[in-house]
């Protein structure tokens, strides 16, 4: 099993990032130049990263998150980048004004926009599920329904400029894992809702691309701090990560998958062998190191 393992799975998921990853097109820099983009989640992690590339390629940036002295950290690396302008909005998306207002200045400072970027998720633990219904509530409204809203916020404005819309999700959202039930809830929403909003679009004729990031294990300061400990494996990198996000994004991919070889392989063990992936996931866990809350 444990060769089957290391010369099968790498096989697999190199077969399907190949697939995965092939578009009509390459990435070139100058598809977003003076492009107008918002990023949620942008004070740090793959957020932070994402606002440094598109400073790189002379974006106009709106970023936001909680904190605003971070927020103001980061606009300012953006303009030292190139970013064509940078300006922060701080607030949280568990406000269910919040969304609206983050739009609303976009229209105000742009008059319009060209890409939406929602990465910002709230904080959910990483235990056994204790029953705590209040905090599934709270965490459908900060990683799911604000990002309902953002779009609904923002379609006007990428109807008229054929933009797009990027979300970032998780492994995750395609198959569930132990330890993390009310997140991995949130993530399974933005997938069907975003997916089925896709086909609405497509019968709709509206020339809005929705691409899904499906990310795995990445080496930002919160997913380490809450899963390091537990988890076995190397954190892939978040600036890659950001990167290739964007590059999704401006191809108008379906779908991204990254690390590519690791979420290709569980997405497709999800449906060919799901007993399989199931028990090799549970392994993956050193769960005496877990403290029950």
């Amino acid at each position: 099993m444990g060769l089957f393992l290391k010369i099968f799975i790498p096989l697999l998921g190199g077969l399907l990032a190949f697939y995965f990853y092939s578009a009509p097109q390459s990435f070139n820099e100058e598809m977003l130049r003076g492009k107008r983009v918002i990023v949620t989640g942008a004070s740090s992690g793959i957020g932070e990263q994402m606002a440094y590339h598109l400073a790189r390629m002379e974006t106009h940036l709106l970023l936001t998150a909680r904190t605003e002295a971070k927020l103001q950290k980061v606009v300012e690396r953006c303009l030292e980048l190139g970013a064509a302008s940078a300006r922060y909005i701080s607030g949280s998306m568990e406000n269910p004004s919040f969304p609206e207002v983050v739009v609303k200045e976009a229209e105000t400072s742009w008059g319009g926009l060209d890409m939406l970027i929602l990465n910002h998720i709230g904080y959910s633990g990483f235990n056994f599920f204790n029953g705590n219904v209040g905090q599934v509530r709270k965490l459908m409204e900060t990683n799911f329904i604000s990002y309902v809203a953002m779009t609904t916020s923002a379609l006007p404005m990428l109807k008229e400029s054929d933009g797009s819309i990027v979300v970032v999700s998780s492994m995750a959202g395609k198959a569930g894992s132990p330890f993390a039930a009310s997140y991995s809830a949130t993530k399974f929403a933005l997938d069907g809702f975003f997916s089925s909003l896709r086909h609405e679009f497509i019968v709709d004729k509206v020339n809005v691309s929705i691409t899904l990031c499906i990310l795995g294990y990445i080496n930002t300061e919160s997913a380490v701090r809450a899963v390091s400990h537990v988890i076995q494996g190397t954190p892939a990198p978040k600036e890659e990560c950001a990167l290739e996000i964007i590059k999704a994004g401006a191809l108008r991919q379906r779908e991204l998958h990254y690390p590519p070889w690791v979420v290709s392989a569980v997405v497709l063990l999800r449906d060919i062998a799901p007993e399989f992936l199931d028990s090799m996931t549970r392994s993956w866990y050193n769960v005496e190191n877990l403290r029950r809350t």
